[in-house]
């Protein structure tokens, strides 16, 4: 079951400083935040000095809603445009599958749906319209 849609805001490289600008400008509560430092470490690719402080994932409240918020990693290109792109949470890795392979039609997949360290299925996809989507499943059903 889909359990939220969350809008989901890219930074590139500031995203320490946007998570402080929000909690000041907008009184943002930080649920989370976790670096790519934090990752586990992967002797097949490792991380970049550059890329330690900025931020993997942060999760924020603001009033009764959420919002989530990363930095793009070095090298990776930044568009404008794209700074915003949509969560869509969901509590079952099956119907994550289902909604992730609706949303490719006529689409284009960002990162095929797979297993990572946070989430049993999680994958980035552009539908059709060209709407950025991050589906992520949150438990193992």
């Amino acid at each position: 079951m889909v359990t939220g849609i969350v809008p989901y805001i890219v930074t590139n490289g500031n995203g320490q400083e946007a998570v402080k600008f929000y909690q000041e400008a907008l009184g943002a509560e930080v649920i989370s935040l976790q670096t790519f430092g934090d990752m586990p470490a992967n002797p097949d690719h490792p991380l970049p000095e550059e890329a330690k402080n900025r931020v993997l994932n942060a999760q924020m409240k603001i009033g009764g809603a959420g919002i989530m918020l990363s930095d793009t990693f070095p090298g990776h290109p930044y568009q404008l445009g794209s700074q915003v792109t949509i969560a869509i949470m969901l509590d079952d890795a099956e119907e994550a599958k289902e909604i992730f392979d609706k949303l490719q039609v006529d689409g284009k997949v960002t990162m095929p749906l797979q297993e990572t360290f946070w989430s049993p299925a999680y994958g980035q996809v552009t539908d059709k319209f060209g709407i950025e989507w991050q589906v992520s499943t949150e438990s193992n059903k």
